[in-house]
């Protein structure tokens, strides 16, 4: 009787090599998988901060919930010990331009509760509390009478008052106040309508919506006019963001885009007015952003999109790259792996940004011969580290990944070093799309891709109010009120930079 045995024949070289490869790439992909879902934790969940330190387990709370609990052990304490008092820091003064309602409190008796005698007042105490009113809706009722001649019977009256809206119901103040709180406060117009329901005035949404509508179609020209300003500078900064859109006839939505272009040179301590245009499309082709900047010539600041490549073909736009980009991807990693390759790329990059620190708001030669000065050599020794820390890593790897990014694009992320003009990162873009990032968490969509339109007109009348530090409400309310009886050649005088809201603001606080 015979048993036969089997036996696996022993791997070659070559198998082994590729099973070692296969498994190099697997577990190259799968931190690859970690990363991705370490940053849409952080995205959904996270602080929105980039800082390394961890936070103690308290200020994992919510500011509110600090302060509230910070209050409440106060109270908790006075009431054991009511004879202490703490120490506590000088509180700033309510603001003088605010309303005083003067209340008096006399003793309930006028004589003397120890011997009966007569008083006389030696001073006063006085304490302020600061109170709320709430908003509240006014009628203005506009009279005009009517005189005959008595000799000719010809009738005499004053011209109607113009409106913002043709024949419209709504005054300036009640305009802008819509448009503040939907673009600026992210109120849909459907909580909107609740909450003037509940101070007694039906509004309907689509009011409110045909509202909107005229006021863009009424602010058409000053947008014109803001996205000439923004257009001729000599640098831009760029950038875009998602919104969704809904789709007619499918019940579904697509995906929009805002494109946002920022003028601001005053880190470069220039005082041209800053301004900010948002410009909507129905996707993110590239021949949108091509289209937006054609006549523009300059250096363009914006992240490594593809869309932008053809601007700087023939070199009339030069690119300018981001550093906070190049920044986040490392910190991404450094925050998912606790790589110490990732910290270092860290504080070589920080060394850039302290120097910043020192050059802003300082003229653009004062700025170049620093940053040469002290960037140049901080930029040369990251490039050889670099280089060097990529040629020992595996060529698949998140890290390896992160270090091709700054790298493949060099040129355009030194740039600024080189221009007084020109500032280390993209950020300027980046804050003008908050609200817009903020609004998307109250929106579900955009109705339709004019309703897009309408939001970039919005977002690019109030951004640019903010960054002339200028009150929204109150600017919307001053243009509103003026420009459909102002000339349209001439329609720069309602431009942020060029309005006077003091006399308006003044009216407005008396009434």
């Amino acid at each position: 009787m015979s048993c036969a045995v089997n036996f696996t024949p022993a791997s070659t070289p070559d198998e082994l090599a590729a099973l070692r490869a296969k498994v190099s790439e697997q577990a190259a992909e799968i931190s690859h998988l970690k990363l991705v879902i370490a940053k849409l934790r952080r995205m959904q969940f996270g602080r929105r901060s980039e800082q390394i330190d961890h936070m103690i387990g308290q200020l994992e709370l919510s500011l509110e919930e600090i302060e509230a609990h910070h209050a409440e052990r106060e109270v908790l304490a006075a009431a054991e010990t009511p004879t202490a008092v703490a120490p506590r820091a000088a509180r700033a003064p309510l603001p003088d331009h605010l309303p005083r309602d003067i209340r008096e409190h006399l003793p309930a008796h006028c004589d003397c509760p120890a011997c009966g005698g007569k008083v006389k007042q030696l001073g006063e105490t006085i304490s302020e509390v600061l109170e709320y009113v709430p908003a509240s809706f006014r009628v203005l009722r506009h009279v005009r009478p009517k005189f005959a001649c008595t000799q000719c019977d010809t009738i005499v009256q004053a011209s109607a008052p113009s409106r913002p809206i043709a024949r419209g119901l709504a005054g300036p103040g009640l305009l802008a106040h819509v448009l503040v709180a939907k673009y600026c406060d992210h109120l849909p117009l459907y909580r909107q309508s609740g909450i003037y329901a509940r101070e007694g005035v039906e509004l309907e949404r689509s009011t409110l919506a045909d509202w909107v509508g005229r006021c863009h179609a009424l602010l058409r020209p000053l947008v014109a006019a803001l996205r000439t300003h923004v257009l001729s500078a000599g640098k831009l900064h760029a950038d875009d963001t998602p919104v969704p859109v809904l789709s007619p006839g499918d019940g579904q939505t697509k995906t929009g885009r805002l494109w946002v272009y920022v003028r601001d040179d005053r880190p470069a301590g220039d005082d041209t007015p800053s301004a900010v245009w948002f410009a909507y499309s129905p996707n993110r082709r590239g021949e949108h952003p091509q289209l937006h900047l054609r006549d523009f010539r300059g250096v363009l600041q914006a992240d490594a999109y593809a869309g932008f490549a053809p601007l700087y073909a023939d070199g009339s736009v030069r690119e300018a790259g981001c550093w906070a980009h190049v920044r986040r991807k490392f910190f991404d990693l450094h925050k998912a792996q606790k790589s110490p390759l990732a910290a270092e790329a860290l504080r070589r990059i920080g060394l850039l940004y302290a120097i910043e620190a020192d050059v802003r708001a300082q003229p653009p030669p004062v700025r170049e011969a620093k940053r040469q000065a002290r960037a140049g050599p901080v930029l040369t020794e990251l490039r050889a580290w670099l280089e060097a820390t990529l040629r020992n890593l595996s060529q698949k790897s998140a890290l390896a990944e992160a270090i091709r990014y700054p790298l493949a694009r060099w040129p355009a992320l030194v740039r600024y070093s080189t221009d007084g003009h020109i500032e280390i990162d993209n950020n300027a873009a980046e804050r003008a799309l908050r609200a817009v990032a903020l609004g998307r968490k109250n929106f579900l969509f955009a109705g339709s891709d004019s309703g897009g339109e309408r939001a970039a007109a919005m977002y690019s009348l109030i951004g640019s109010a903010k960054l002339n530090g200028l009150d929204p409400e109150a600017y919307l309310r001053h243009v509103i009120g003026r420009i459909a009886d102002h000339p349209v050649n001439r329609i720069s005088e309602l431009l942020p930079w060029n309005v006077d809201l003091a006399p308006a603001v003044m009216q407005a606080r008396a009434a």
